[in-house]
């Protein structure tokens, strides 16, 4: 049971068309935006970050939903687990990308490049922290600088959203928990305290 629950979305009318955003093309609205409310201010600031941080760039946003995924079940955080298995899905990875995510070492669904990735997030998403040089020098074989940044960001946008979500015991809005259980699931996925 979530610590704080979310707030109406009416609450406050600036927010309400990102909130119509969110339900448009998710399917809901986050729980954990609608508890950040109670301060207007970290939604605004927290959503256009989210919306900097993974939607523009040139890194695929594919990529970066991914990185999302395997830096959230590297924290432990099912309830941005479900949200990144959909929004994964949503960017248009493969159900068996999304499923063998945790397996990118080994998978043959996953480039070089891709792997570089998933390896830095994995790695940063880790407490302590184990990225190192040798996985950047393997990361600018395949990326510029700013696309770096970008790895990185969205990386660092979860480590908020990680905390955030365990912190607040975030409940888990039933469309991603659907998802999850469909699409990593057979992984042995369970939405744990956000459920």
């Amino acid at each position: 049971m979530a610590h704080l629950e979310p707030l109406s979305k009416s609450l406050h009318s600036e927010l309400e068309p990102k909130f119509d955003n969110y339900q448009k093309t998710r399917g809901f609205i986050p729980n954990s935006i609608l508890t950040m409310q109670r301060r207007p201010e970290i939604s605004k600031a927290f959503m256009q970050l989210n919306q900097v941080v993974l939607y523009e760039g040139t890194v695929s946003e594919e990529l970066k939903m991914l990185i999302s995924l395997i830096s959230s079940q590297a924290s432990g955080c099912r309830y941005c687990q479900a949200h990144m298995a959909n929004l994964s899905r949503i960017y248009k990875a493969s159900k068996e990308k999304i499923e063998s995510v945790w397996e990118f070492h080994t998978s043959p669904l996953f480039s070089e490049a891709e792997r570089a990735a998933l390896n830095v997030a994995f790695k940063g998403a880790l407490i302590p922290n184990i990225a190192e040089a040798k996985d950047f020098d393997e990361l600018k074989k395949h990326f510029s600088e700013s696309e770096i940044v970008e790895i990185v960001a969205s990386l660092a946008l979860f480590g908020y959203l990680n905390r955030w979500n365990d912190t607040m015991a975030t409940d888990l809005e039933d469309y991603p928990k659907e998802v999850a259980k469909d699409l990593i699931g057979s992984k042995g996925w369970n939405p744990g305290k956000h459920g």
